[in-house]
């Protein structure tokens, strides 16, 4: 059966609801109504990017993709649909000669290319591969070539392709009903010597012209996506974001709510932005400061804490601290349990076969999210279909058994179906429910005989957020920071002199 491309869009955005809690789209007023252009973004969690952009992109956009994606089951006719044009890697036609797959790759750019000049987008991954490292890998002059074969076309009417940086945001990316975040940030403004026509048949200045746009996209990239030399450095960089929001939420005198992934992201931003501009003129400095917020992260983790729980209300008297926890654990843990045991039940194997299949599936961990999304595909439904098959069977057995039982196995399948497919859902909110009822107890049982603790983090709190306020003085940070505390999202321009 054809699969439409309106069909396989459907698809793709029930799979990326399916997988992710909350999805939001900021820069979307970026995007041009008319006209064609490109899309760059990094490639950090396989198939699952361009999933996202393709769910989230106001247009209509293609992909390239190696072509060896088109042979899997499903995810081929599906990349089929969605009108994807193949990309011939030299590792992936080990048996063909260099001008086969030179040919057939230039079918395919001229294929981007006309889908542009006709007003649509083309999206490339400039690295080439995805990844699981916090930096970008090295960069391909792919999406250059397409951009200036794009403009070779587009001449012709006129109306010459815009390029748009994507940023792709996860706060978990192999985790399922985690977060995600997906930014469209302003087109471009490029040099003006990276405008002028290139002679059609001129390879050597196609060459030089699209290493040196490369030069340009390489920085931009590096910005929308916070891009560090380690995990250890992303992590005291988010550390600094999370302990600036809480100072600021204290010395506001208010309680903010968790963040969501805009400001999660804009706060990274600026902490991204603050670091290399002052690593460049005060090395020694900033790594001092680094140092000492690296001592904080880890007495955080050591007493299993976060910023924000240094300022909880002070514990109630000890001496109803018992009863107050005890009802609270009951409630969660005795009452809510039997409502959703039996949705548990039937989801409880396929969600563990998912997870324990996808770390063996898995060669890299980037691969861990694309795989459990398209094992639960398969797993889920047919552990569904298998209850609702029991149960429809033992009400027969039951019916034969017991008189005065009506014999209803259709309708006994169906509801122990749904239940299983919205038990599941249900069941998953409760286990987020359990997790903070849980986190709520230990720190409140921390606060009660740990506050000479809780006191020196604070107090060390106050201290970095002097010290890291002090350093950024007089820099031009993305964002504003609001009378609460928290960062505001108005939009930011990339500067290329900021950046390391």
């Amino acid at each position: 059966m054809e699969v439409t491309r309106s069909n396989a869009v459907r698809v793709v955005r029930f799979l990326i609801g399916l997988f992710f809690r909350r999805v939001e789209v900021s820069g979307v007023e970026h995007v041009p109504e008319t006209g064609g252009g490109i899309l760059i973004a990094w490639h950090p969690n396989g198939l699952v990017d361009p999933a996202l952009i393709i769910s989230c992109f106001p247009r209509r956009v293609v992909f390239g993709a190696r072509h060896g994606l088109f042979k899997w089951p499903f995810v081929g006719q599906l990349m089929r649909a969605l009108g994807t044009v193949p990309i011939f890697r030299a590792t992936d036609l080990k048996d063909a000669d260099d001008e086969t797959r030179r040919k057939g790759n230039r079918k395919s750019l001229d294929a981007m290319a006309q889908a542009v000049c006709d007003g649509g987008f083309a999206a490339l991954f400039p690295e080439g591969v995805s990844h699981d490292d916090p930096f970008l890998q090295e960069l391909k002059t792919g999406a250059a070539r397409l951009y200036y074969r794009a403009k070779q076309l587009c001449d012709e009417n006129g109306v010459p392709p815009v390029i748009i940086p994507v940023g792709l945001h996860y706060n978990n990316k192999t985790v399922f009903r985690s977060d995600a975040l997906v930014e469209f940030h302003a087109p471009l403004e490029l040099p003006h010597e990276l405008l002028a026509p290139i002679p059609e048949d001129d390879d050597e200045a196609l060459r030089t012209r699209s290493g040196e746009l490369m030069r340009v996209l390489e920085p931009v990239l590096q910005e929308v996506t916070h891009a560090t030399e380690s995990w250890e450095l992303n992590q005291l960089m988010n550390r600094v974001r999370t302990l600036m929001r809480a100072e600021r939420a204290k010395r506001a005198g208010v309680s903010l709510k968790a963040p969501n992934m805009v400001e999660r992201t804009l706060g990274m931003a600026r902490v991204w932005k603050a670091y290399y501009a002052r690593l460049q003129t005060e090395p020694d400095r900033v790594q001092a400061l680094l140092d000492r917020v690296a001592a904080y992260d880890q007495a955080l983790h050591e007493v299993k804490l976060e910023d924000y729980d240094l300022d909880k209300p002070p514990p109630i008297e000890s001496k109803w601290l018992p009863i107050v926890l005890a009802f609270q654990a009951a409630v969660v843990f005795l009452v809510f349990p039997p409502v959703l045991v039996l949705g548990s039940l039937i989801n409880a194997g396929p969600y563990f076969l998912t997870d324990v299949f996808s770390r063996i599936a898995s060669k890299q961990y980037k691969d861990t999210a694309t795989i459990k999304l398209l094992a639960s595909l398969v797993l889920f439904p047919l552990a569904w279909l298998t209850a609702a098959l029991l149960v429809g069977l033992g009400q027969i057995q039951l019916h034969n058994m017991v008189e005065g039982i009506p014999r209803a196995p259709w309708a006994a399948g169906i509801t122990t179906f749904l239940i299983g497919a919205f038990g599941g859902a249900l069941a998953l909110v409760y286990l987020e429910l359990v997790r903070r009822t849980w986190t709520s107890i230990k720190i409140r049982l921390k606060r009660q005989w740990g506050s000479t603790i809780i006191r020196q983090l604070s107090a060390e709190r106050a201290v970095l957020y002097e010290a890291i306020e002090e350093i950024r003085e007089g820099l031009d940070l993305p964002g504003d920071v609001l009378s609460d505390g928290s960062v505001g999202t108005r939009d930011f321009a990339l500067d290329s002199d900021d950046m390391p």
